[in-house]
């Protein structure tokens, strides 16, 4: 199983990254793909330059989910919505297919260092990215990246830890028989 993983986030200490990465380590038996957000750097989408073509990293990163069988994404929350930096590669990318995520199973997350984990973006995101081809099988907050995280150990909330395991274990399960 090819699975595309990415945080929604430029930053080069995001926590959404780190919370990628600590999943991942439940799938090491599949092929991973971790994207960096950084490497799909496109203008600011407007129809205008939309008229003088696509940018071929909106054309990449289609390609990258057309290749997986998986999308695992932990999305940062900038003022209450997306990342600049995702939703602009988004919104190049649904121009050019409006099924982006091209109805892959997904495993959606979010964090933040405050107490409602990057909620906002996952409300949103939960309502918003079937309407884009998402066949979201399960999703995961966590709230307070810096007291329930060690970068070493990872989630170190045991009852989030439980539950983050859990839902894992149930998106595998869901995958696995989708095959």
């Amino acid at each position: 199983m090819k699975i595309l993983a990415f945080a929604g986030s430029s930053s080069s200490t995001s926590i959404n990254r780190e919370l990628v990465k600590f999943v991942l380590k439940d799938f090491q038996e599949e092929e991973i793909n971790l994207i960096d957000l950084n490497d799909f750097t496109m203008p600011v989408f407007s129809v205008d330059l939309e008229k003088k073509g696509f940018p071929d990293e909106a054309h990449h990163f289609l390609k990258v989910i057309e290749e997986c069988d998986v999308i695992i994404c932990s999305l940062a929350e900038h003022n209450r919505s997306y990342s600049a930096a995702f939703k602009n590669l988004f919104d190049w990318a649904s121009r050019i297919n409006v099924k982006v995520f091209q109805n892959k199973p997904m495993l959606l997350m979010s964090t933040s260092p405050g107490g409602y984990g990057g909620g906002n973006v996952m409300n949103t995101a939960k309502t918003f990215f079937p309407q884009f081809a998402a066949d979201i099988k399960d999703t995961f907050s966590l709230p307070k990246f810096y007291e329930n995280f060690d970068l070493e150990s990872g989630v170190i909330n045991p009852d989030m830890l439980s539950e983050l395991k859990t839902k894992i274990d149930n998106f595998k399960t869901l995958i696995k028989t989708n095959d």
